[in-house]
């Protein structure tokens, strides 16, 4: 049993019905550690404790998820955001230190956490669920060591953080669900399902125009993250056999996603992995995809694909894709991406961290301006590192 520290991201609370991936990874992690008898305590907003997975404590980074008062898209990149997030996890940072875990995993997107791995030689598992962006960058290449490790949701995207090669101690570890919470159903009904983040990112305005094409009736689950883009690109294409089905919790969801008879998969980015396709395909259902980031990875041959911002080829995807084997896509899940694969991977890299956590002193330590400050009263120029 180990006493297991788990950082979720803040930007949405860690409750079904999951905001997104991050989320969803996050909390069934916690379920799934806790239930192998280890103690978790997830760290992350305060209003996901109502919802924590039995027997995981929440210990509240920030009282309310931070898109409740600072929306990442009025607020990315700004300083107000920033302040608040850096403070938050300074703070995090000194439980961190005092709570005496045997292990952290760090879901979180933030650079001070790999940076207290290594300047306090905390044993710790970061994994990357994004494309690289500089700040985050920095401090992964610079707090990489046999006591802090990397990981990555694909082989593709940890080539996107080290183009050069990998170090020893990143390694992939690829997303996991747990089949039963998406029932396989052997034969749909006809229709194409998408759920997911409504946002420009995740093209869902695209699934809707190649539906259309290909004459294939389309529902859309999901919450609206992003208003202007739902109301511009999505609604237009509403109404007939193209309808919104609204945002449903984890088992309603997977209800509605076993009835159809494929998934459209509409990545608009460099996607890392696509936990919606494998949620899909545990139901059985193939998957008509754009082919972006690491989704022909993660897919294989249970879809079919199309380029970027051609509905047209999706479509004729689409019309495929309705002929694929559905025994054949929830197989792929059951071989590759369950989250009792992916437990168990991770705790075989919690026991290497561990095992190399250095003796005290830690050999390198950051310089005073590297370092997280531990507590929240720290100026901002000292936190840009």
């Amino acid at each position: 049993m180990m006493r297991i520290a788990l950082i979720a991201h803040v930007r949405h609370p860690i409750a079904p019905p999951f905001a997104g991936g991050m989320e969803a990874h996050s909390w069934h992690l916690a379920r799934h550690l806790a239930a192998r008898g280890h103690q978790v305590t997830m760290f992350a907003s305060g209003d996901s404790a109502p919802h924590a997975p039995p027997g995981v404590t929440v210990h509240p980074i920030m009282e309310t998820h931070y898109d409740a008062t600072y929306p990442w898209h009025r607020f990315h990149g700004t300083d107000v955001l920033t302040d608040h997030l850096d403070a938050a996890h300074a703070r995090a940072c000194a439980d961190l230190i005092a709570g005496d875990f045997d292990i952290i995993h760090n879901n979180s997107l933030h650079r001070y956490l790999p940076r207290l791995a290594v300047a306090h030689g905390l044993p710790m598992v970061t994994s990357l669920h994004v494309p690289p962006f500089e700040v985050l960058r920095r401090a992964i290449h610079d707090a990489t060591a046999p006591w802090s490790r990397v990981t990555a949701t694909s082989a593709l995207q940890l080539t996107r953080w080290w183009p050069d090669g990998a170090p020893e101690a990143a390694s992939v570890l690829p997303n996991g669900i747990d089949p039963a919470d998406w029932p396989f159903v052997p034969e749909g009904d006809g229709s194409a399902v998408w759920f997911g983040r409504i946002t420009p990112t995740k093209g869902t305005h695209l699934a809707a125009e190649a539906a259309r094409l290909a004459g294939v009736p389309l529902t859309i689950f999901g919450t609206v993250e992003h208003r202007d883009y739902f109301q511009d690109r999505v609604v237009p294409h509403l109404g007939g056999d193209i309808r919104y089905g609204g945002h449903l919790a984890g088992p309603d969801l997977a209800v509605q996603v076993g009835r159809a008879s494929a998934l459209l998969f509409t990545p608009l980015w460099d996607e890392p992995f696509g936990l919606a396709a494998i949620e899909a395909m545990a139901t059985g259902l193939p998957v008509a995809c754009i082919d972006m980031g690491a989704v022909r990875e993660v897919v294989g041959p249970a879809g079919t694909y199309a380029p970027p911002d051609d509905a047209p080829a999706l479509a004729q995807a689409l019309t495929r894709a309705l002929t694929l084997s559905r025994g054949a896509a929830r197989d792929r899940v059951e071989r590759l991406f369950t989250i009792d694969r992916m437990g168990q991977r991770a705790e075989a890299l919690y026991d290497a961290a561990r095992a190399a956590r250095p003796a005290p002193p830690t050999g390198r330590r950051f310089a005073p301006h590297e370092l997280p400050p531990l507590h929240p009263a720290a100026s901002h120029a000292s936190l840009v590192a």
